[in-house]
């Protein structure tokens, strides 16, 4: 029968050592080669991920990267560890020898990241692999990255995973009752005028009798929903559908999630008139409006000192995924000189989707009364190249592996002044909808 681990287990983030310090600088060979973006083989990324632990994933729409195997890492921590990360590939690249016969972005060098949410506790990693493939429009490579020029691997699908079996789940840190009176003593701080919005999260356990292969997983969280992005970095996984920031050779994007409505459960297929109804009261609720406006204009006034131009527009649209509709706002931008993907998910980081406004407010009272540890969940994920090109989403629909049988499960949501305790509760279980899908 399945077991679950005690909450004790889960403070050092599940596996590895949190506080390792930077591995010694080397320099490394990387090999781009064109690939044909219309072979079967390519057709599904995830299918040629190897059967070990330690894979890498940044999916959508059947388009993105994989990776395996490690060529360089650092683990960091503290309120450095975005510079940190930055300033390490950044001497990596400069020493390392490129050859890249496509140069479009997630080519040549590259590396994955997943960062703590909070200063301290938890750690951050960023991990350069020895094998990419990328596939994008009519663009496909595959790149190879080690202390030398090596040919690339022969690239074919692995046998399907076998899906997680007999899964149990519970409460982690805290059950639903006393989570509801966090989240009562929140909006009593609220309505008293400490802060605007606060984002308040809790965690599930599960555990599955036999090992879990996190392809099994993935594939799942790709198939149903492909207008997210399916990743995985150092044991953290998830279907994020919130796009923290992307720079494409100056361009910059950023996606704003923050309102929420969900399904009754009645009327699942988002063309019948119910759920254009949903649409409709999403659109027109102050409470979700309020929470959207709050997150929008916490990114656009991060992103403004760092690009020379930026459009915001005025109203939100709505975002419908299979089970659940946001309100969506996409802020664009042109990055100003030397300024990388990292550094801007850094300076956006924790957005007040994640965090609340105002940030450090928010970020205290979070540390104050959430009542356990966020480790890397709501914090950036994704993966930048040597020229500072990258997307990095926000770990949101996550959970990450704590042992090869055990995974903890994350889902939090927007507190404001006028916010209900019991409903609130509701959207968390909504949200933990993907993951326990994917492992169930």
């Amino acid at each position: 029968m399945s077991q679950l681990p005690t909450t004790s287990s889960l403070r050092s983030g599940g596996h590895g050592d949190p506080e390792k310090s930077e591995s010694e600088q080397r320099a490394l060979v990387a090999t781009t080669v064109a690939l044909d973006a219309g072979s079967e083989t390519l057709d599904d990324l995830l299918a040629l991920l190897p059967a070990r632990r330690r894979v890498l994933s940044w999916v959508r729409h059947g388009e993105g990267l994989v990776g395996w195997g490690t060529a360089a890492q650092i683990r960091t921590s503290g309120p450095e560890r975005f510079a940190h990360a930055t300033k390490w590939f950044d001497e990596l690249a400069a020493a390392s020898t490129v050859s890249d016969e496509v140069e479009v972005p997630g080519s040549g060098l590259i590396g994955f990241g997943s960062f703590a949410f909070a200063d301290l506790p938890g750690y951050s990693v960023f991990t350069v692999p020895s094998v990419v493939v990328g596939r994008r429009g009519d663009a496909a490579w595959v790149t190879t990255i080690g202390p030398a020029a090596s040919p690339p691997p022969v690239l074919a699908p692995t046998a399907p995973p076998e899906s997680p079996r007999d899964v149990v789940f519970a409460d982690a840190y805290v059950d639903g009752e006393h989570w509801m009176r966090i989240v009562a003593d929140a909006v009593s701080r609220l309505q008293a005028g400490d802060l605007d919005k606060v984002v308040l999260a809790r965690d599930l356990l599960a555990a599955a009798d036999a090992p879990i292969d996190i392809r099994a997983v993935l594939r799942r969280l790709a198939d149903t929903y492909p207008t997210c992005w399916t990743f995985h970095v150092d044991d953290l996984f998830g279907a994020t559908p919130e796009l923290l920031v992307r720079r494409e050779r100056g361009l910059v994007t950023s996606r704003v999630l923050a309102g929420t409505i969900w399904p009754t459960g009645e009327d699942a297929d988002p063309q019948r008139s119910s759920d254009l109804a949903l649409a409709a009261s999403l659109s027109e609720s102050s409470k979700n409006l309020e929470e959207h406006e709050y997150a929008a204009r916490s990114v656009a006034d991060a992103l403004e000192p760092h690009c020379s131009s930026m459009n915001v527009p005025e109203a939100p649209f709505v975002l419908k995924l299979p089970n659940v509709m946001h309100l969506a706002t996409d802020i664009t931008g042109v990055a100003s000189d030397g300024v990388s993907s990292l550094d801007l998910a850094a300076a956006l980081h924790p957005s007040a989707a994640v965090g609340g406004t105002p940030r450090e407010q928010a970020v205290d009272l979070i540390a104050e009364i959430e009542s356990m540890e966020r480790a890397r969940y709501a914090g950036p994920v994704g993966w930048m190249d040597a020229t500072g090109d990258g997307e990095w989403g926000i770990a949101l629909r996550s959970a990450e592996m704590i042992d090869d049988h055990t995974a903890r499960l994350f889902a939090g949501c927007g507190i404001v002044a006028g916010s209900d305790p019991e409903t609130e509760l509701a959207e968390t279980q909504a949200k933990f909808v993907p993951i326990r899908d994917a492992l169930s």
